[in-house]
């Protein structure tokens, strides 16, 4: 698969580290589908990125919502015929209320919607385009906080991190499904990774990190685009990273 040919979807793209992924993908010369729910920002992310000479795609796409994700499915299909690279990005954290012991059960369900069964739901009606393409690329957008190891370790750059049932939890189990993903797509030749970004300044945190999104998207441009064949990793800008 060559970069000039490469037909990529990257969801919730029209802001932060996605609009990066999807920035750095077609700067790459991939043909590039912007993902996003909200028309007026998808839209307003195409625009900035034509000014800058890159020509992307804008795509309807709520990760929740199965109809779009169907329809988006039949866009691709019947406009390339085809998908090489699939990079989830779409994310939540949700609020305070999913600490343990705070009741906030519905805040859990709504994160777990986005983050992980919408990962589910995009990679199920992708994956026949998948299959149509020569060594196509998953990448799942995690985080280190989903790590096993670094939550369960004192010393973790993760430790003082208040504890949450939804956020980190989400990540873990993303985690798993893209192992998952990873062994039931291996004999087709569809490599299937996670990412974490690191600590990236976005909406997300209030844009309290200590990255910029385009450093945060790095690693899954790698990713998607590399000539190495690891899958069912998780992987930062140093290597692997701890389950």
């Amino acid at each position: 698969m060559t970069e000039k040919t490469t037909v990529a979807l990257v969801t919730g793209a029209n802001k932060g580290i996605g609009y990066e992924i999807a920035r750095g993908l077609a700067a790459r010369g991939a043909t590039v589908l912007l993902g996003a729910r909200d028309a007026g920002r998808r839209d307003a992310a195409v625009r900035r990125l034509a000014d800058e000479g890159l020509e992307v795609t804008g795509i309807e796409l709520d990760v929740t919502d199965a109809a779009t994700i169907e329809a988006a499915a039949k866009t691709i299909d019947e406009g390339y015929g085809r998908l090489d690279v699939l990079v989830n990005n779409a994310g939540i954290t949700g609020d305070f209320s999913q600490a343990p012991g705070a009741g906030g059960l519905d805040q859990v369900r709504k994160v777990f919607d986005v983050n992980v069964f919408g990962v589910m739901a995009v990679t199920d009606a992708m994956l026949p385009l998948l299959l149509r393409s020569t060594g196509a690329r998953v990448v799942n957008v995690s985080s280190i906080v989903g790590s096993l190891a670094d939550m369960s370790s004192p010393s973790s750059v993760v430790a003082d991190m208040p504890a949450m049932l939804g956020y980190p939890v989400s990540k873990t189990a993303l985690n798993a499904v893209t192992a998952q993903y990873a062994k039931h797509v291996r004999k087709e030749g569809i490599l299937v990774n996670a990412v974490c970004p690191g600590y990236t300044a976005t909406d997300l945190n209030a844009f309290r990190g200590d990255r910029t999104p385009e450093q945060g998207a790095a690693i899954a441009i790698e990713l998607a685009l590399g000539a190495d064949g690891a899958t069912a990793g998780f992987f930062n800008d140093e290597g692997a990273v701890a389950w």
